[in-house]
């Protein structure tokens, strides 16, 4: 049996893509700040790039972690909020490439935090990420955006961008409270501004199966909302914070720790699933 009290299945090693595009868009969202949103965005994206996905990274927190998890530059550069907001047409100009190949990032930085504000004015305020990404859509398989924890312009800019969401949630009972809120912020999107938007699961993280109440928190989890939450499950190590030190994911930082293989499986099971071509 698996963590999740499942039967644990293997998931096949994904087939070479004959080639790319265009790119099913990923929003990871939690308006809980701390349940391994960023971490998720590196790792999955560094997984689905070693199965030869072109993948392009959207950093759209005013934090920035996304960019500094990844060691790319996040000032005197274009970002997200210059796509958004600061009058630069093209997309592409401010695509940074990783030192994962097959990865790539549109940074950001504090300027990001402003965008709400100013984003209030705008016509279809709701979309603008979504003109943003048209243009590189059909360049990538994936386009993973890191939400930033809040339920506010910015995410839902994400989730009307987006084909599906994938959930990252501690198992910690105040980070399960708020799963209810973000699922019916993504049918009230679903229901007004994106028909098509769809959860591809609820992704169990800072899992430590040492603890009575993280075993009972994944418990509930799988109770209330049965098969979407992912079968994978990612422990809590030190690995991920020494790895967002050296500004690389686990998967190049530590390619042999149960961590790494725990984000390869991910991308195998989404994979399988059909969130991921």
């Amino acid at each position: 049996m698996g963590i999740t009290g499942r039967p644990l299945r293997e998931f096949p090693e994904p087939r070479p893509l004959r080639g790319h595009g265009p790119a099913r868009i990923i929003a990871l969202c939690n308006q809980k700040g701390g349940v391994g949103k960023t971490t998720t965005t590196i790792n999955f994206g560094a997984t689905l790039a070693e199965y030869g996905r072109k993948v392009l990274a959207i950093d759209f927190d005013p934090q920035g972690a996304l960019s500094a998890g990844l060691g790319v530059p996040n000032h005197d550069v274009t970002t997200i909020y210059d796509l958004l907001l600061g009058g630069v047409k093209d997309t592409a100009s401010a695509i940074i490439h990783t030192s994962i190949p097959g990865l790539d990032v549109i940074p950001a930085n504090i300027d990001l935090s402003a965008a709400e504000v100013n984003l209030v004015n705008e016509v279809a305020r709701e979309q603008i990420l979504s003109r943003v990404l048209r243009q590189v859509v059909n360049d990538y398989d994936v386009i993973l955006i890191d939400c930033q924890p809040s339920l506010g312009l910015l995410t839902v800019n994400a989730l009307t961008a987006a084909h599906g969401v994938l959930i990252p949630l501690e198992c910690e009972f105040f980070a399960l409270r708020g799963v209810a809120l973000l699922v019916e912020t993504i049918d009230k999107v679903r229901d007004r501004l994106n028909p098509a938007i769809q959860l591809d699961g609820i992704l169990a993280t800072m899992y430590d199966g040492r603890t009575l109440h993280a075993r009972e928190v994944l418990e509930r989890v799988v109770e209330t909302f049965g098969n979407e939450v992912l079968e994978t499950v990612i422990s809590r190590t030190v690995k991920f914070p020494d790895a967002s030190v050296a500004g690389a994911p686990i998967t190049t930082f530590a390619p042999d720790h149960p961590a790494a293989e725990a984000y390869r499986q991910l991308a195998r099971e989404l994979i399988s699933r059909g969130a991921v071509a």
